[in-house]
């Protein structure tokens, strides 16, 4: 499992590795090239999700497991 995603912002094109929780979904994230407050796109159940390179733990586990994906627990 990855632990580390990159986020890319959609409104300045900024791109920070940043560690993802494993316990708890993360809702928001505030850029740190231009400030803006991301929140997941509608129908993500977090911001590593809709802007990271790689999809959160919990999701990941699921694809291990070749079972639907779902929103995270916690």
């Amino acid at each position: 499992m990855k632990l580390i995603s990159i986020l890319t912002c959609p409104h300045c094109g900024h791109r920070a590795s940043e560690t993802m929780p494993t316990d708890a979904c993360q809702f928001f994230y505030e850029c740190p090239g231009c400030g803006t407050l991301l929140r997941p796109k509608k129908g993500d159940c977090c911001v590593f999700c809709s802007y990271g390179d790689v999809p959160c733990p919990p999701i990941q586990e699921a694809q291990e497991r070749n079972e639907p994906a779902s929103c995270c627990k916690g």
